[in-house]
């Protein structure tokens, strides 16, 4: 079978990896490997996730009739490492959701246009309406981490968006926008693995950019970029809610959890909705 970028993250695992990332892929046993610091050495059992899942699916659509019927407004911004499991934590969000109050914005690089533009421009005609809650697959926060790894801005455009981040999510916060951020973080290795199954998945091969593969060899710019941008933006009115994503099934409750509740939705469940993992979700702390 034909691999997509011919095959170059089997290639970057087999010449370029750090030697002890290679080790843990190889003794690692089927399923996804979890890191050496990661607080639990076993993944979350299946029915245990299932359950936890399906009561906070009833949670969700209590939450979304209450958006509906009161008008709010709610943007959920999720970030973090390739292959952290964005998508796959926005499906489980949306998956009992009514698709006309839910939507997920998941913008391409800049047009021509949108380029000579003020950077948040883009973003602010895709934000909520009344009655609407929007996902976003990544966001405005591509300057602070992608764009500077890979040079596609300068650093005084970097510098002069950190000026401006803050008070813009101030100013949606006055306007009545409930904003929820979500940073998930995934280990080394895990993450490589996942792009060695996405290689080699015809189904999931769609998955993988350019970005993604010079992406392998820049984790400790990633590292720094990322730890600036957390600390620089972490606010009282926008809070960072950093989710360690190794466990997929742990990573997407916690990041159901913490959205609920933070929404004074009408009849929320305290038992259904249940408490969020310290070990697994918290502030910017969560990141060092």
């Amino acid at each position: 079978m034909e691999l997509p970028f011919d095959g170059e993250i089997s290639a970057f695992f087999q010449k370029d990896a750090p030697t002890a990332i290679r080790e843990e892929i190889k003794n690692a046993q089927k399923g996804e490997i979890l890191s050496t610091d990661f607080p639990y050495d076993k993944r979350w059992k299946r029915e245990k996730y299932e359950a936890a899942l399906a009561a906070l699916q009833i949670e969700l659509v209590k939450c979304q009739a209450w958006v509906k019927a009161t008008n709010a407004r709610v943007a959920i911004v999720f970030e973090g490492r390739d292959a952290a499991g964005k998508g796959g934590t926005i499906k489980r969000f949306r998956e009992n959701l009514n698709p006309r109050g839910a939507r997920v914005v998941a913008l391409s690089k800049p047009t021509e246009t949108e380029a000579s533009q003020w950077y948040f421009q883009r973003y602010i005609q895709h934000l909520p309406a009344g009655g609407e809650i929007t996902f976003f697959d990544r966001s405005w926060y591509n300057r602070g981490v992608v764009e500077h790894v890979f040079g596609f801005c300068t650093p005084e455009q970097r510098d002069h968006w950190f000026t401006q981040v803050v008070p813009f999510e101030q100013m949606l916060v006055d306007e009545g926008i409930h904003i929820c951020k979500i940073w998930l973080n995934v280990d080394r290795a895990a993450q490589l693995q996942r792009f060695l199954d996405r290689e080699s998945n015809p189904l999931k091969q769609w998955k993988l950019s350019w970005i993604d593969v010079e992406g392998l060899k820049k984790w400790d710019a990633y590292s720094d970029a990322i730890s600036e941008t957390l600390t620089r933006t972490h606010s009282q009115v926008a809070p960072w809610t950093i989710i360690r994503s190794d466990d997929k099934h742990r990573a997407r409750v916690a990041a159901i959890r913490s959205v609920l509740h933070s929404l004074d939705y009408t009849h929320k469940d305290a038992n259904a909705l249940g408490n969020i993992d310290p070990l697994i979700a918290g502030g910017p702390e969560m990141w060092t």
